[in-house]
């Protein structure tokens, strides 16, 4: 007798739920920083960008995260090699395992973000958590509650949108009474916060009905991940919390300077 395929639960899938850190972009606004060490290797407060996140996730128990690189990537490959442990002064959350998806190497050039995602899709799961390498929000938790929520909701995607910094202050998105990021018209006087490029996300919003780029990206298409997010925003796919804990964009010489004095 065939025994009944029992989906996992909520609980069970956020428990497996791994990380995506994007970490392929060339950095032109940090040059000539960039020209030899890729953006999220950069130190701040004597730590690379990128094992702020590493570290954050592995203290959450998150158990593994996929690295995706372009410019330089090598280096990056070098540097956490395919596990990140904290140190024994640290709280001990676990071993992240890492993996990475080499679009450098594969097609010679970054694929943008949802590229880069649908590249990688095939080494993460049904619901992920997203970060992008050159970004520094050190107190960001990857809270596993947040996981459960998320995998149990019906949305393709929750972002954490942050108070609108100096570079961006016109904001990206809207954000409802009832948590919902809003696709706001050009016109709208309603407030707009800034996307802090964290987020879960689920897989199906790389299906064709969001993405037009195909299963596995094969061909190495570029495409932007703002677009897939605006399409299920328009169809209240999108949920959001308001993140106030620090935040940089380290997109220049100059933020870079100010985190390190």
């Amino acid at each position: 007798m065939t025994r009944p395929v029992h989906s996992p639960s909520p609980a069970q899938v956020a428990a497996q739920v791994p990380a995506m850190v994007l970490a392929a972009g060339r950095g032109e606004r940090m040059r000539p920083l960039t020209d030899t060490t890729p953006k999220p290797l950069l130190p701040v407060q004597g730590v690379p960008l990128l094992e702020w996140h590493l570290r954050a996730l592995a203290k959450a128990g998150v158990p593994r995260a996929v690295i995706n690189t372009a410019w330089l990537g090598e280096q990056i490959g070098e540097r956490f090699g395919s596990q990140f442990a904290l140190q024994r002064n640290e709280y001990a959350g676990g071993v992240l395992s890492i993996s990475y998806s080499h679009e450098g190497a594969d097609f010679g050039h970054a694929l943008e973000t949802a590229g880069g995602i649908a590249r990688a899709l095939p080494q993460l799961g049904p619901v992920f958590w997203l970060a992008a390498g050159d970004v520094f929000a050190p107190d960001f938790v990857f809270d596993a509650d947040a996981a459960q929520r998320f995998a149990a909701s019906t949305a393709l995607a929750h972002l954490w949108l942050v108070p609108n910094p100096a570079h961006n202050p016109r904001g990206d998105f809207g954000l409802s009474d009832a948590g919902l990021a809003l696709n706001l018209p050009a016109d709208s006087a309603a407030p707009r916060y800034t996307y802090s490029t964290l987020a879960l996300l689920r897989a199906e919003l790389f299906e064709p009905l969001w993405c037009d780029v195909p299963a596995g990206n094969p061909s190495g298409m570029s495409a932007a991940l703002v677009s897939l997010l605006r399409r299920a925003m328009d169809a209240g796919r999108v949920t959001a919390s308001l993140y106030t804990g620090r935040w940089t964009d380290v997109g220049t010489p100059e933020r870079l300077a100010q985190l390190n004095r």
